[in-house]
């Protein structure tokens, strides 16, 4: 990303969350693949800020569970833990076409209209690929889709599962860019279903066959190469 300069004049909190959004991009896109090792100095001196500031950015990642610290090793980029994917997506498949059929009946057009907008960034977005800005606009798309579920209950289960899938690292088309396309055409297709008003059912089941679909890609992909670990030291 290249070195980024700060202002001194600038305050420790605006250089803290500098640093932290410098490092969750790399650990995200892939540059700091699981095991880096993050070094204080070199951090620092990348964003032209002191190391005040990044260790902040640190303790918050080892705080989200991105990085863990190790006595005489420092602070490392933190695996995924292949299992805990499994079911966080099991988990949210469930729960999230639930909240999505619920929703569906409830959404106005001007919403339905932003997420197509959103899906059509998504689209512009598989020209010169970015999975950060992908996968951020993919979680701004499903919001629209459940934000309107009456049932608090499942909006709570959702919410947790989208969390979960931050601490494992949630960029999955890092690693399986290919499924990028075709998440943007189930978008679409959702997006025809609820403008239909298609039975709660079909909805509910084309949303977890989406989610399904990206759990698939994925666990075909760690059976067969290993996550991208650009930039080790």
């Amino acid at each position: 990303m290249g070195n980024r300069t700060v202002s001194a004049a600038a305050p420790v909190a605006s250089k803290s969350e500098l640093a932290y959004t410098s490092i969750l991009e790399r650990i995200l896109d892939g540059t700091y693949g699981a095991g880096y090792r993050l070094v204080l100095g070199r951090i620092a001196a990348d964003l032209s800020i002191s190391v005040v500031p990044v260790r902040e950015a640190i303790r918050r990642l080892e705080a989200e569970k991105l990085v863990t610290f190790e006595r005489n090793v420092g602070a490392t980029v933190a695996g995924i833990d292949p299992t805990e994917y499994l079911h966080t997506m099991q988990t949210l498949s469930i729960v999230e076409g639930a909240a999505t059929a619920l929703s569906a009946p409830l959404l106005t057009a001007a919403e339905l209209n932003t997420a197509e907008l959103i899906n059509e960034d998504m689209r512009r977005c598989l020209e010169d690929f970015d999975p950060v800005r992908f996968t951020t606009l993919n979680r701004q798309f499903h919001t629209i889709l459940y934000s309107q579920c009456p049932n608090p209950h499942i909006l709570d289960l959702v919410h947790r599962g989208w969390g979960r899938l931050h601490a494992l690292r949630s960029s999955t088309f890092a690693y399986v860019p290919g499924r990028a396309k075709e998440s943007v055409a189930e978008h679409a297709h959702l997006l025809v279903l609820i403008r239909q008003s298609a039975d709660s059912s079909i909805v509910e089941h084309a949303a977890r066959e989406h989610r399904e679909a990206t759990l698939t890609a994925y666990l075909n992909h760690t059976l067969t190469s290993s996550p991208p670990e650009k930039g080790q030291p």
